[in-house]
């Protein structure tokens, strides 16, 4: 088919259905995606409100922390205003253009996030493998720099889906039976072949997620072993709780991400309605939960948290 006649063939829109079988329901739906979005919002704007104002927390631990709770506001952000709009207004309509955006910026914030928390796992290697060189190693210029090649290296990888989903013809198919737009779920609306959008979306985003968490497990090897040459329990015991924070996080970034992904593309005797179930969970639970797990786990951060927010009260400010 001539190139013309596939520009012809792309729509102006795309209407998101939002969850199968569960139209009904909708209004009931938003209001747990709601709260977590709102706790979402709180939660890591506290985080760096909190880090920014208190500069005995300007440390590499809390800049990849910064990091992490900006990628998840932007994550939460790139999702849920347009489905709570669907659920509440049954404004399922989306332009082709910002359909294509939704995508890019969803797929792309997901890969920055999996380096940021290869980023956090190297700053766990260095400060308990070698405590002496930290300081030397991980400078903010370091940190900046691992932040660069994380947004580098998921726009390098996730252009080319914009690219792969641009030249395809939809011959008018136009309902998408979800609540946002992701990359398998606007190739399955062309009426061409797909198979080049099968194999890179789920080859290389997944093996560039797949190497960091190889990674990440590397480190923490190198740590266990490090952790066992300690004498003291006590110095083991404070090593491991420093850890405790981002190994949480780990589970609750990868686990949902990895399920999803894997339901999405395999799960085919699985109700639509839980993969898309699934797939709005992790991109609001994680972000969610992510400050809470640092804010209870951290004492400096608990301490700090009270001092900017509650102290001015009896505190004015420049006394």
């Amino acid at each position: 088919m001539p190139p013309s006649n596939l520009t012809s063939l792309t729509p102006d829109t795309f209407i998101l259905t939002g969850i199968p079988g569960l139209e009904q329901l909708h209004v009931w739906i938003s209001i747990p995606f709601c709260s977590m979005y709102l706790a979402a919002l709180l939660g890591n704007g506290v985080l760096l409100l909190t880090i920014w104002a208190e500069r005995s927390l300007h440390q590499p631990m809390y800049l990849f922390l910064c990091m992490l709770a900006l990628a998840d506001l932007a994550l939460s952000t790139t999702t849920a205003p347009k489905m709570l709009a669907l659920f509440w207004f049954r404004a399922g309509e989306i332009s082709f253009g910002a359909c294509l955006t939704q995508m890019f910026f969803l797929h792309f914030i997901s890969l920055v996030e999996s380096v940021i928390l290869l980023g956090m796992a190297f700053d766990r290697f260095v400060a308990i493998c070698f405590p002496l060189r930290y300081g030397a190693v991980l400078t903010p210029s370091a940190v900046a720099k691992i932040g660069l090649a994380a947004v580098l290296r998921s726009f390098c990888i996730i252009l080319p889906c914009v690219v792969l989903l641009r030249r395809l013809p939809y011959c008018g198919h136009r309902v998408m039976r979800h609540t946002y737009c992701e990359h398998m779920g606007i190739a399955r609306l062309a009426c061409a072949d797909i198979s080049a959008n099968v194999w890179y979306g789920m080859a290389l985003p997944f093996s560039a997620a797949m190497l960091d968490l190889a990674l990440i497990a590397a480190s923490y090897g190198c740590i266990l072993q490090a952790l066992s040459r300690l004498p003291s329990r006590s110095a083991r015991r404070k090593a491991l709780h420093t850890c405790g924070s981002h190994l949480c996080v780990l589970l609750l970034f990868y686990v949902p991400a990895i399920s999803s992904s894997l339901v999405h593309r395999f799960g085919h005797s699985i109700p639509a309605r839980a993969h898309i179930l699934l797939a709005n969970l992790y991109v609001l639970f994680p972000p969610m939960l992510n400050p809470i797990v640092y804010g209870v786990r951290t004492q400096q951060i608990r301490d700090k948290v009270v001092k900017v927010f509650v102290r001015p009260r009896s505190h004015p400010l420049g006394q």
